[in-house]
């Protein structure tokens, strides 16, 4: 569990390092990648001795997360950090002096993490999940010069491409899902018959999208825009190679059909991206072609039954094509450039570096004791072992020569062109203007050459541990040695125009047929896109209006509550006032007049007790009085009115 969790997070981990502390971003990236390389061979080294490391967490109800080492998942992971840790290395000297480098180290670091998750998962869930961060992962590193002319444009052509296709891994794994009723992938690989036919081709157009296959191929060559480093890593060991990854793993559950249609595939690609790179003016460019035709081997050894053999060659590939591009990287610092008539003759001024190039060259053709002639023979002999022979033979063979002749072509030109250095600010320059440190560029790139002669003697005992019996045939190693130097002749000896002919204008075009998948994929999606755009700003106006309306609508309300609140408050105060007044007049009018009243009949009552003696003689005495005054009164009335 340490161990898986050291190969994933150990570089997620660096990259959050790197843009914290904002130096020795170089250092920690190398630092992250070895420690990936060291828990990757922990994870190989236990599951030859059958006790593989695995990994259960949290996920969808009835879908966990799982991760899982098995010698074959362990076998990727180990590729990856191979190459990753060279990569590293070379980069600290190739990114030294520029200023956004702890930003290219931070992406790199990433980019590896997503790599092992994809790698390691063990269901659809985390597959899907890593798969998208590659993606993510690459747009950000092709697109790193973004202020330069173009880069922005590659990066988004990257994007819309393997977004497109990326549609078939989606709807693929929801039917694997569906109908297993599981997102374990060694579960679901038991689905078959119309399922599995249905589910396997819908994954080969997401393996298609990724490995850069005929149609979708064009991207991969716009992807040059990017940092040396960066193509080294994405060609040979994480972006471009999950797309075989993902056919390798499922090839157990492909059925017949499918297998075809796959073999077909990897073998047209393999021979017209042959020819692009034959034609190709452009170095990087020519090797992004060679990786096109490469993968299409994979795909062609899968079609014929052999997933082992795929295996393989993406092992060989992934070591040959790290070299070949960082070889490419120096050449290009050189001189500035990558234009094949500006770097002829740079091999001559790096003559070690050159060398390195030119045995990684030969491998990749297929020469041997290197490691390409072990791989690429294998495959010609699984495809002559196939059901489609008739096909995938031919096209194994026409590959090989193509490898050969572009191969042959580029290093002559290397050794005995003669070019001049162009500034690095022109307009054929995808160089940086920064001098490199060639120290750490010669040991990043001594690594894969080396493994690129020594690996082969790995290859019987890897197909031994796999469970599968290595297919020699004496038959295909001549076929195969004989299509290897037959190419290599040809492309020394002979110019493109001389073995292209009128398809040499085409080639150079990317064979590209009524716009090309740029009228297929390209502008759809961006029409798409601005449709999608102006709907989505007449909503948002719509939204806008709407929300304007209710604020007035509010602020009216507002308003007219402050007006009833003004409006009760002046009736409370006057019913106050009323109540005050009321209250004054209850209190000191009536309440003063009824007790008034009461207290003059108190007073009454008490002077009429008085005249109520009880004395008959005094009684008769006020009687006689007041009978005296009242005839008074009655005689001097008259006389007064």
């Amino acid at each position: 569990m340490i161990a898986l969790g050291v190969v994933i997070f150990a570089p997620s981990l660096m990259a959050a390092a790197v843009l914290l502390l904002r130096k020795w971003s170089g250092l920690l990236a190398v630092a992250g990648a070895a420690l990936s390389l060291v828990g990757s061979f922990t994870l190989l080294a236990a599951a030859i001795s059958g006790t593989p490391f695995i990994a259960t967490l949290p996920g969808l109800p009835g879908m966990p997360l799982l991760l899982e080492a098995s010698q074959l998942t362990a076998v990727l992971s180990l590729m990856v950090s191979t190459v990753a840790i060279f990569v590293m290395i070379f980069a600290v000297g190739y990114m030294d002096k520029d200023p956004e480098k702890p930003r290219f180290f931070a992406t790199m670091l990433m980019f590896v993490a997503a790599m092992q998750l994809l790698v390691l998962s063990a269901d659809w869930i985390t597959l899907l999940a890593a798969w998208e961060m590659i993606g993510v992962s690459s747009y950000l590193l092709i697109g790193f010069w973004h202020g330069r002319p173009k880069v922005a444009g590659s990066a988004t052509r990257a994007f819309l491409y393997t977004r497109s296709a990326d549609l078939g891994l989606y709807i693929g794994i929801f039917i694997l899902i569906g109908i297993s009723g599981t997102s374990q992938i060694s579960t679901s690989l038991a689905t078959t018959g119309t399922p599995a036919i249905v589910g396997g081709l819908l994954l080969l157009v997401a393996a298609m999208g990724k490995s850069a296959q005929v149609p979708l191929n064009d991207w991969l060559q716009r992807a040059m825009a990017g940092p040396t480093p960066v193509s080294a890593l994405l060609h040979s060991a994480t972006l471009v190679a999950a797309g075989a990854i993902l056919l390798i793993r499922i090839a157990p559950m492909l059925p017949e059909q499918t297998l075809i249609v796959i073999g077909l595939v990897g073998g047209i690609t393999s021979v017209v991206t042959g020819l692009i790179a034959l034609g190709e003016k452009d170095l990087k460019r020519l090797l992004a072609a060679s990786t096109s035709s490469q993968y299409g081997l994979m795909l062609l050894a899968i079609g014929a039954g052999a997933w082992v053999v795929a295996l393989l060659h993406l092992i060989a590939h992934a070591a040959i094509k790290s070299g070949l591009f960082l070889g490419a990287g120096v050449f290009q610092h050189s001189r500035g450039s990558t234009l094949m008539s500006d770097i002829a003759g740079a091999g001559r001024e790096h003559k070690k570096v050159f060398a390195g190039f030119a045995l990684a060259a030969l491998a990749l053709a297929g020469i041997p004791p290197l490691v390409g002639f072990f791989s690429k023979d294998a495959i010609i002999a699984a495809a002559m072992s196939a059901p489609g022979a008739v096909w995938l033979l031919p096209l194994g063979l026409a590959a090989t020569v193509l490898t050969g002749a572009y191969m042959a072509r580029a290093v002559g030109q290397l050794w005995r062109g003669s070019g001049e250095e162009v500034k690095p600010n022109s307009e054929n320059s995808n160089a940086s203007s920064i001098s490199p440190d060639m120290r750490w560029m010669g040991i990043g790139m001594a690594g894969p050459v080396f493994l690129a002669i020594v690996l082969g003697v790995t290859f019987v005992p890897l197909e031994e541990m796999l469970g599968k019996e290595p297919e020699l045939s004496t038959l295909a190693m001549a076929f195969g040695l004989g299509a290897a130097v037959f190419g290599l002749l040809l492309g020394w000896f002979f110019k493109p125009k001389q073995l292209l002919g009128p398809l040499l204008g085409w080639a150079q075009n990317g064979f590209i047929i009524a716009g090309g998948m740029d009228n297929l994929v390209v502008r759809p999606a961006m029409a798409m896109a601005r449709a999608c755009n102006v709907v989505d700003q007449q909503l948002y106006n719509l939204a806008l209006k709407i929300g304007n309306s209710m604020m007035s609508f509010a602020r009216g309300t507002n308003i007219m509550d402050i007006g009833l609140y003004a409006a009760v408050l002046a009736f409370g105060n006057s019913m106050m006032s009323l109540g005050r007044v009321t209250r004054f007049s209850d209190e000191k009018g009536i309440d003063g007049a009824i007790f008034g009243f009461a207290s003059i009949t108190f007073a009454t009552g008490k002077l009429a007790r008085l005249l109520q003696s009880g004395l008959i003689h005094r009684e008769l005495a006020l009687s006689i009085i007041a009978t005296g005054i009242l005839a008074v009164g009655l005689i001097a009335a008259p006389m007064l009115f």
